[in-house]
């Protein structure tokens, strides 16, 4: 199965079913009484954690994802059906961000976790709800709410307590295929994983815990070179780092270069890998030029930082490795993989207390043009086939300040204000 672990999609709920208006025929009722129904309920872009996934595969082929709307409302005060949900499911460990703002929509980090990402709207009134003693045959209705819509960025990042880190072909693959049932891609020839793999480790104590060999790491990659961001983002979840050097110096490599080279590229990643403690492994022990170069890496390193000698491939050394590995995660915290969401705020050119704000554009020779979530909302729902319709929303607008807007803003009599496609004419 192929891998993909990041992909963009475009999300959209479902829209209310809109109301209607409709009288009952019943004598000395007057035009025989209201009796339209309210149309039903959206359906919701809803994502769902499994474990029985480990790609998004499913989504590179498939961009878009639309919910049902709701059924319109009918005579008889009769509701409209609401629109069926959509349950998209994607891997444990995926987190969900809204591709225009940046912001976090979800972190799904745990089986069966679920997170409503895009609310359908609620449907339009009859006319039957806004009968009164002073109205009471209206032939108002509303539209049905627009659902929520999203371009969306959804980014796999996995689940390992422990995270493989180095050069390509440094033996990270033999490691996790000696200490844990995982069957990666191993060959005898410079080559790299390309795809992480994971796989659960147990120490002889019977202390398990999962790790991870993932993509081997090239300079610059913290600014996307080679595997780039493919690779750092599964490591940000990793409460340890374990560090896999080459101790052998094939190919003429300076094992302490690639020390370095490495941490680099971890530090400058944008979620402090650095601060995550940190295991070294000097593998291929057997190398001819191994001994010599582990005590000059020692003497390099100082700080009496251990490191454990290993040879990977017949497990010598292994099990020291699994009991620090152990011992580091007892007392290792997990680490938030996200900073803190700074919010964008927006100024707007009127706001009153518990609405959403809206702007005003002087687009000249008298057309002015005005948006904003809330008053496009009462639009899309506003029912302006009607005198009642038109009266009930030239209130909204007096209601939310609009009218007192415009007019600090210039608007005159006779001026043409457009909201969306609507455009009326400005009067005192």
């Amino acid at each position: 199965m192929k891998f993909i672990d990041k992909v963009h999609i475009y999300v959209e709920a479902g829209k209310g079913g809109d109301g209607v208006v409709a009288f009952r025929r019943e004598a000395y009722v007057p035009k025989g009484g209201p009796a339209g129904g309210d149309g039903g309920k959206g359906g919701s872009i809803i994502f769902e954690a499994t474990t029985s996934l480990s790609t998004l595969l499913d989504f590179r082929y498939h961009r878009e994802y639309k919910a049902k709307n709701g059924g319109q409302g009918m005579a008889k005060k009769m509701h409209g059906a609401d629109g069926a949900d959509m349950i998209l499911k994607v891997p444990v460990g995926t987190v969900i961000y809204d591709e225009d703002s940046g912001r976090v929509l979800a972190d799904l980090t745990q089986d069966k976790q679920r997170a409503v990402i895009a609310k359908g709207g609620r449907g339009g009134r009859g006319n039957a709800r806004f009968a009164t003693s002073r109205n009471p045959a209206p032939t108002i209705c509303e539209h049905g709410e627009p659902g929520e819509k999203y371009n969306l960025i959804c980014e796999l990042k996995l689940l390992a307590d422990v995270g493989l880190v180095g050069f390509p072909s440094v033996g990270k693959s033999t490691l996790l295929s000696v200490v844990t049932r995982a069957r990666p891609e191993i060959a005898d020839y410079h080559f790299t994983t390309i795809v992480p793999n994971l796989g659960v480790a147990q120490s002889k104590d019977g202390r398990s815990f999962v790790m991870a060999d993932l993509p081997g790491l090239i300079e610059g990659a913290s600014q996307g070179k080679g595997l780039g961001h493919q690779f750092l983002r599964h490591i940000e979840r990793c409460r340890v780092i374990v560090h896999v050097i080459d101790m052998g110096g094939s190919e003429g490599r300076d094992p302490y270069e690639d020390y370095l080279a490495i941490n680099k590229e971890l530090g400058e990643y944008k979620y402090r890998l650095l601060e995550r403690p940190q295991i070294i492994v000097a593998n291929k022990m057997d190398e001819p030029e191994a001994e010599e170069n582990l005590k000059r890496f020692k003497e390099q390193l100082g700080e009496d930082i251990p490191v454990f000698p290993v040879i990977a491939l017949i497990q010598e050394g292994v099990d020291m490795v699994l009991y620090a590995i152990a011992d580091l995660l007892d007392r290792t915290p997990s680490f938030a993989s996200q900073d803190e969401e700074v919010e964008n705020t927006v100024l707007y050119t009127y706001q009153k207390p518990d609405e959403i704000g809206f702007e005003i554009h002087n687009m000249g020779n008298g057309q002015w043009h005005v948006t904003g979530e809330r008053v496009e909302k009462i639009v899309q729902m506003a029912s302006l086939g009607s005198d009642d319709g038109i009266k009930r929303f030239a209130q909204k607008m007096r209601h939310i300040g609009l009218d007192d807007a415009l007019r600090v803003a210039g608007v005159q009599a006779g001026d043409t204000v457009s909201i969306l496609d609507f455009e009326f004419e400005f009067y005192e």
